[in-house]
């Protein structure tokens, strides 16, 4: 029988263009690996100019995906570079690993797509209560900083000519935002503060080509887009024109109806009635 290789070679998980580990400890709950950068040149985030000038060296702490539900830890010896443009805002910058690693990151990209994906399936305090159990040491309040900073390096998507609009809460009976959707894709377009209608008004500023927006009964929003887009078409949508309709129906019957009505008991041998309520009953 041939012989197997059995041993896992850890080196193939990482750049190793770019990287050499250098030592693995196993504790009991935690996995231990230090590295060393071997990189000769590293691109500005700024100006993206190639620099090969070092500014010096550090460690760096970063968390990966665990093993075995063992939390795992990097240790990286890295550089710091010096940006030869001199027109530059950025003096110096840390070293990037080939979409690995980013620069002034806490864990490797790989375990933030993780990370986000679980939060994007249940919620952010489901998400970190799941990272915990599995070896990933993150709270709540981190992954809604992760999902906002991942949120503004996305492409914006263009506007169509078809919009929604609807408001969330962020904390209920305090903080709201307003939520515009690409009605033909069911994608979000951006999110504005408030609900006032002062900040849709200030983004249709910049998107006249939109003609038809499908909106909630707010009137801040009516208002709005009657203000900067008059000649769109504003529809209400399928959840709030079946709650307008339950509104008209439950006034016609407030105003058709006496207050109680007196319904013959036949069960008893006297001639007696009892009294309900038309509103509590009907409606």
């Amino acid at each position: 029988m041939d012989d197997v290789n059995t041993k896992l070679c850890v080196d193939e998980l990482y750049p190793k263009e770019n990287l050499d580990i250098t030592e693995i400890k196993q504790q009991e709950n935690k996995i231990l690996i230090r590295m060393k950068s071997t990189s000769k040149s590293c691109m500005c985030p700024k100006c993206t100019c190639i620099s090969e000038t070092y500014h010096g060296t550090y460690d760096r702490k970063v968390q990966n995906l665990p093993i075995l539900g063992k939390n795992v830890q990097l240790e990286i010896h890295s550089h710091e570079y010096k940006c030869i443009n001199d027109d530059c805002m950025v003096n110096t910058f840390s070293e990037t690993f080939n979409g690995f690693l980013n620069n002034y990151s806490r864990m490797t990209e790989r375990c933030a797509d993780f990370i986000c994906t679980l939060a994007l399936e249940t919620s952010c305090e489901g998400a970190a209560r799941v990272c915990k159990y599995l070896g990933i040491k993150i709270s709540g309040d981190t992954i809604i900083r992760l999902l906002k900073k991942r949120f503004t390096q996305m492409e914006i998507e263009p506007t169509g000519d078809c919009i929604g609009i609807d408001d969330f809460s962020i904390k209920k009976g305090n903080s709201y935002c307003t939520i515009i959707c690409n009605t033909d894709t069911h994608t979000p377009i951006t999110v504005l503060d408030g609900r006032d209608g002062s900040s849709l008004k200030e983004w249709l500023k910049s998107n006249k080509h939109v003609r038809t927006v499908t909106r909630d009964r707010a009137s801040a929003y009516a208002k709005a887009i009657k203000e900067e887009i008059p000649d769109a078409m504003q529809i209400a949508d399928r959840f709030h024109l079946h709650q307008n309709f339950l509104h008209v129906i439950k006034k016609c019957i407030n105003t058709s109806f006496p207050q109680t009505i007196r319904i013959e008991n036949k069960d008893n041998k006297h001639e007696t009635c009892t009294a309900i309520s038309s509103k509590k009953k009907l409606i």
